[in-house]
């Protein structure tokens, strides 16, 4: 399988099983509208015949070349994943989203967690069931080294002396069970001081500090609970944090767009002139029935501005101001895993969130949903079987997923979007399928004028 577009500038032609993008001449990717294997050994009439603005020699020139790319198995290359599918197992947990606080303190519209305590009350995480979790974290965790923890909420700076008791019990468990934690938080800053920041700043391997761009955006969508803006309380914060933060630890500003702002790029822009170098504005996914909700009627000016993102990249880029865009950034050389590439994000297999209860989800975005508990902390509860269920919807288990040119860098999707707004973790949201495609084109696009 193929997939060709052109973007940029350039003819581009990703070799959707092995990985190869070719950027190819206007005849080569013309061509391929009617080549395709089993390949003759000379071009027919018929493919000749098509192509009336080229000269039949060079058609046939060209038609050899790509046959031999087929041969040497760099283009149109055999499915060497489907076999490792067949094999996919529930795996040792080794990353936990802990909600350390189901309360928040700013009341951001398009919320999936009902403006933080995820349709369940307003409470905080006693720090006993924090250890609790760490205690699951090491006893599930097998043979995994290095182990990975998200303070997440609602806010979790509304419980923070609970994140530091959480953090120091599990450095204190590390030695005996021969494992490290990796841990990161995501707060909206608005509670952030001189001795949050610097706690963060030693603990945290990495930090999401939730922003969602100009002022203006940002302020119509992440409120106070009295309706106040919250982007000249939190700029500052996150300017300070992140000026204080040693180079070996990572961080990126987290924000979200709407219906509201498709110029998007603008509030990338808006984050960078910030001096914010590690930039994610991704869409929201939600019930249509907002005002807000993106659906897809608005895709094609949001592939127009994906575009317009990349080609102000590349601008930024040759001007040598680069910064990372979460959604481009891709790895063309070697890329995840085979594993990682079949089932993407390990949500319900090898990476669980807990509750302030005690209670046991796939993930953050399962919360709440009662059909999707896996356990309790303090009754010793898991569920085994739905770990399985979860490590076996990888794509080869998701029709629409099995002949997508994408597979290989969405990985099936997000499991919690497929089952809200599809009723079923192996069928795909459509709306998000359409933008992650866009994403990865404009991916290659830019890695592929960088390579020129």
């Amino acid at each position: 399988m193929i997939h060709k577009y052109e973007l940029g500038g350039l003819y581009i032609v990703l070799d959707t099983n092995s990985g190869g993008v070719h950027v190819v001449d206007k005849l080569t990717y013309d061509l391929l509208d009617y080549a395709a294997p089993p390949f003759a050994d000379s071009c027919p009439p018929e493919i000749i015949a098509a192509l009336p603005d080229y000269a039949p020699e060079e058609v046939q020139e060209c038609y050899a070349e790509l046959a031999a790319l087929c041969e040497e198995k760099i283009l149109f290359s055999p499915d060497e994943y489907e076999k490792y599918a067949k094999h996919t197992t529930a795996s040792p947990v080794k990353a936990m989203c802990l909600h350390i606080a189901h309360d928040c303190n700013l009341r951001c519209q398009y919320c999936f967690a009902s403006t933080g305590d995820f349709g369940t009350g307003r409470k905080l995480m006693p720090v006993e069931t924090g250890k609790k979790a760490i205690d699951f974290l090491l006893e599930h965790s097998g043979n995994r080294k290095n182990l990975e923890l998200d303070f997440f909420g609602g806010e979790p700076l509304m419980n923070f002396e609970a994140v530091k008791e959480v953090v120091r019990y599990a450095r204190s468990r590390e030695p005996e069970f021969g494992k490290r934690f990796r841990f990161t938080i995501t707060t909206n800053g608005v509670l952030l001081d001189d001795e949050k920041i610097d706690f963060i700043n030693r603990e945290m391997s990495n930090v999401v500090l939730s922003i969602d761009g100009r002022k203006e955006v940002n302020d119509r969508m992440r409120p106070t609970p009295s309706g106040k803006g919250s982007y000249d309380v939190i700029l500052p914060k996150f300017k300070k944090l992140v000026g204080s933060r040693s180079r070996d630890k990572d961080y990126y500003v987290r924000g979200t767009f709407t219906k509201y702002d498709l110029d998007f790029s603008e509030d990338v822009f808006s984050l960078y002139e910030a001096g914010f170098d590690q930039i994610s504005v991704e869409p929201a996914v939600c019930d249509p029935k907002y005002d807000y909700a993106l659906t897809e009627d608005d895709l094609p000016a949001i592939f127009a501005e994906y575009e317009r993102l990349a080609a102000r990249i590349l601008e930024n880029d040759r001007a040598g101001k680069h910064f990372n865009f979460f959604h481009f950034m891709i790895d063309l050389d070697q890329g995840p895993c085979a594993v990682k590439r079949l089932r993407g994000c390990g949500c319900g297999n090898d990476y669980v969130a807990v509750t302030p209860d005690g209670d046991i989800y796939p993930c953050h975005q399962f919360v709440g949903i009662e059909g999707y508990k896996m356990g309790n902390l303090d009754e010793g509860t898991f569920d085994r079987e739905m770990q399985q269920r979860f490590a076996q919807a990888h794509i080869y288990a998701k029709e629409k997923c099995r002949d997508c040119w994408a597979r290989f860098y969405c990985s099936g999707g997000c499991n919690a979007n497929n089952y809200l707004y599809q009723g079923d973790i192996l069928k795909a949201h459509p709306l998000s399928c359409e933008m992650e495609k866009k994403r990865v084109e404009c991916a290659i696009m830019i890695k592929a004028v960088k390579a020129l």
